[in-house]
């Protein structure tokens, strides 16, 4: 898939883009999805650390974790040891509209390009930052990761079946969320700055968006002292069947333990007296889901899908991400894409946001360490934006 700058929401919007790993990146190349052209400043030598996520990968510096969160952008190579580097980074400030960066705090203050010193340079500026667990406070200099943000915000105390040990979430949701609310800063920042013509300081962290992703939870704990867990429900859960696994969620009917029993072929379920309430229901939960694990190991996925969706259930097979990648609905849905890259073919996953009036694919391939560098020197150059005093 290929497309072009033209008409894309951003088309027109600079971003200086010093961030690395995923949160920061994640989010960068949303910008650049739309249309901003950002210009990724990687240091000499490594680059972005996700360059070399799988050691010895034989795309050298352009495996897929790179590749999945840096389409579209510029790779420039710079090193702020030295003057001349450094000056190309003021001159780029004054023709930029945003600044993102997810480094620990004082970082960006040592290399001379905090918060004040941009908006010196630029009043207009956005200035992104992404932090583990925010600006101040006691873990302001910790260093932020996922997993921490999952142990600390209370995500990883918090499991469907209690007996399951503690354990670390295998997706980076906490990145991939604080990635997405940093998009939702920038934007909003953009916004006012059409109203007020000023720029500003915006922060997100990886804590912040563990607890806003918790947000029924929260209030419940908050304002009722309750605990609150969707995936505990007695008439949710995982069943392994005679061929794999599906997942059935028993909300939203009149009766679903009624509806249940038919498909499973339980009849009069609802009727015994352990199961009399959703109270009764909770307290025997391990006896009323053993019954149905011994039904679901009776038969294929297939089957027991085809069971609950004729009792219109909420179900759906369990897939390796191997599986729903190769599945019809996401070719439908457009959100494999792919383009000849560097070295070798790049196929990732593509935008989740489907505009109708702004198609979107890769234009840029994932670059080449310093692949753009002299590129835009000599833009610089031939604007004539002479190095910020």
């Amino acid at each position: 898939m290929t497309t072009t700058t033209k008409n894309l929401p951003l088309s027109g919007i600079r971003v200086l883009d010093f961030t690395q790993v995923m949160m920061g990146p994640v989010a960068t190349q949303m910008l650049a999805d739309y249309g901003a052209d950002v210009i990724k400043i990687e240091r000499p030598g490594t680059g972005d650390l996700s360059r070399t996520s799988f050691p010895n990968d034989p795309a050298g510096l352009l495996g897929p974790v790179y590749c999945s969160l840096n389409r579209n952008k510029r790779s420039v190579v710079l090193d702020m040891r030295k003057q001349e580097d450094k000056a190309l980074v003021l001159q780029l400030l004054q023709t930029s509209d945003v600044v993102v960066n997810n480094f620990r705090a004082g970082v960006m203050e040592r290399m001379g390009f905090g918060y004040e010193e941009c908006s010196r340079i630029n009043p207009r500026i956005i200035y992104a930052v992404g932090t583990g667990f925010g600006l101040t406070g006691p873990y302001a200099h910790k260093g932020g990761q996922d997993v921490l943000a999952q142990a600390m915000s209370g995500v990883m105390a918090r499991r469907s079946d209690a007996s399951v040990p503690l354990s670390v979430y295998s997706t980076t949701f906490a990145d991939y969320s604080a990635g997405m609310h940093m998009v939702q800063g920038v934007l909003l920042a953009l916004l006012q700055r059409a109203k007020t013509g000023r720029g500003q300081k915006l922060s997100v962290s990886l804590l912040d968006s563990m607890l806003a992703a918790q947000t029924q939870e929260s209030a419940a704990q908050l304002m009722r002292g309750r605990e609150v867990n969707w995936g505990a429900m007695p008439l949710t859960g995982v069943f392994e069947t005679s061929d794999s696994a599906l997942v059935l969620v028993g909300a939203f009917k009149a009766n679903p333990l009624k509806d249940i029993g038919t498909a499973l072929g339980i009849e009069g379920i609802e009727n015994d007296a352990r199961f009399a309430n959703h109270e009764l229901q909770v307290k025997n939960k391990t006896a009323m889901q053993d019954l149905f694990r011994a039904r679901f190991k009776t038969n294929t996925t297939a089957h027991w899908l085809g069971k609950l969706e004729e009792q219109d259930l909420l179900c759906a097979p369990v897939m390796t991400l191997a599986q729903a990648l190769a599945d019809e609905q996401t070719a439908v849905n457009g959100m494999i894409w792919e383009t000849q890259g560097e070295v070798e073919m790049v196929r990732v996953v593509g935008s989740p946001i489907h505009l109708s009036d702004a198609p979107v694919g890769i234009r840029i391939a994932p670059a080449q360490l310093g692949q753009h560098t002299e590129a835009v020197r000599a833009e610089m150059a031939a604007l004539n934006v002479g190095a910020a005093e």
